[in-house]
């Protein structure tokens, strides 16, 4: 296995990301997306374990936050809030490009892809995969939550047998543990086949179900 700091930073197409490339063939690509005010080194620790055939590609969000780092929408006055679907479609469909253009320049097949985030990024990772479910290969929800205004698209079901790995913490402050079920439930609403790690911690993820992540993107 590679070690994390295996990486290389690259400025691509206006993006900046952290990228590890792979050892193996064939490459699968799992893009991983940062929770808000994090960055594209945020996602890494979860990263150390991943199967050595994976092209790894950790993209910085756009949008400066004020508390610092970054969001993947454009920064509203008051507090971190709760993202509406419209919030955050543009990222999703930059994501897309941002996917296609860099698995051209590498010569990789990325007609389908893995997909993983933390808080801020695993309400994206929701958006992205409901968007583009053909797209989408696994996704894993870590300390997430789906976005308001997604019901009319989890009632077409667009995630029928998608594999969906969603963690979080009962002791979560920032994404209540309710909405994190309530979340889950919808995702088994649009069709997901969901594996759902829960433990008490707060807003992060438990040794388990980090080890229950690794294996879910190994199978």
């Amino acid at each position: 296995m590679q070690a994390v700091n295996n990486t290389t930073l690259e400025i691509f197409e206006n993006w900046t990301l952290r990228v590890r490339t792979p050892t193996q063939t064939p490459v699968h690509l799992l893009l991983m997306l940062h929770g808000w005010t994090g960055d594209e080194n945020s996602m890494w620790v979860f990263a150390r374990n991943f199967p050595t055939d994976t092209l790894l590609l950790a993209p910085r969000a756009p949008h400066p936050a004020p508390q610092g780092g970054f969001s993947w929408r454009p920064h509203r006055d008051g507090t971190y809030g709760r993202p509406h679907l419209d919030d955050l479609r543009e990222a999703a469909e930059a994501l897309i490009r941002l996917v296609d253009a860099y698995a051209a320049q590498s010569q990789i097949d990325a007609s389908q892809f893995d997909v993983m985030g933390f808080s801020q990024g695993a309400a994206l990772s929701n958006v992205l995969a409901c968007l583009h479910p053909h797209r989408i290969r696994k996704a894993g929800i870590l300390a997430g939550f789906m976005p308001s205004g997604m019901e009319e698209i989890v009632a077409k079901k667009p995630l029928t047998e998608k594999k969906v790995f969603v963690s979080h913490g009962t002791q979560d402050n920032l994404v209540p543990i309710d909405r994190a079920r309530a979340s889950m439930s919808l995702l088994e609403q649009a069709g997901a086949h969901v594996t759902y790690c829960e433990a008490e911690v707060g807003h992060k993820v438990s040794a388990d179900c980090l080890r229950g992540l690794e294996s879910f993107f190994q199978n």
